[in-house]
């Protein structure tokens, strides 16, 4: 058996402690099951996503669509409801 020492900030501390409570897990106990799954999967055992809960590959896309049509590239020419839905039934 080896021992891991990691520093943390004490109020992120406080608060997964409290959570692992909740789940009926200490913190030595969550820590190893983060690290027994994470080997079991070969990565991470969850998704990495931003705090606008998307992936990252998702957040640049739609950062770099919304650049295009403020350079209005890439856009659609405005259209009536009836030209927008026929448009749509051919997507």
């Amino acid at each position: 058996m080896s021992n891991i020492q990691i520093r943390i900030d004490e109020k992120e501390k406080r608060e997964a402690k409290r959570i692992f409570s909740k789940l009926g897990l200490d913190m030595s106990s969550a820590i190893k099951l983060f690290i027994r799954q994470s080997t079991l999967r070969k990565g991470l055992p969850f998704l990495l996503t931003t705090e606008n809960n998307l992936t990252l590959e998702e957040e640049t896309a739609i950062i770099k669509a919304s650049s295009e049509a403020k350079n209005n590239k890439n856009v659609s020419k405005s259209m009536n409801i009836k030209n927008a839905i026929n448009h749509l039934k051919t997507l």
